[in-house]
């Protein structure tokens, strides 16, 4: 019933971008002594979910929507800083950069499940079956 709506394909999506990007920053993590590693990864949600949009450009809804001068400025994702200082080993694993990211991540992962269950609290009340 609720798989086809955009809604959800968004939370689930941002949801499965933060388990695979914990592995990540797990692996990272992990080799964070193994001499030579390069500390890895994954671009941003938003720079995804843009890229998987491109054919589907957003649309006006009404008049007076979306009126952003020509010219003016635009979202742009924001470059992350993947790589930090080598090691005298070649290592570039920073633990502190790691556990923040690895905090970042569970938030977005929070984020996902509490829109997704908006979403189903919204879908109950609409069909008169509340909670």
């Amino acid at each position: 019933m609720y798989n086809g709506l955009a809604f959800f394909k968004v939370a689930s999506a941002l949801a499965g971008h933060a388990a695979a990007r914990q592995s990540v920053i797990a692996q990272n993590i992990a080799n964070a002594d193994t001499p030579g590693y390069q500390a890895r990864d994954l671009p941003e949600f938003s720079a995804q979910l843009t890229a998987g949009n491109a054919a589907a450009p957003m649309r006006a809804t009404r008049d007076g929507h979306m009126t952003a001068a020509p010219g003016g400025p635009t979202a742009e994702p924001r470059s992350r800083e993947t790589r930090g200082d080598a090691s005298p080993n070649g290592n570039t694993v920073s633990l502190e950069t790691e556990m923040i990211k690895s905090t970042a991540v569970r938030h977005q992962h929070e984020l996902a499940l509490a829109t997704y269950r908006s979403g189903m609290d919204l879908l109950r009340t609409a069909l008169g079956r509340g909670r």
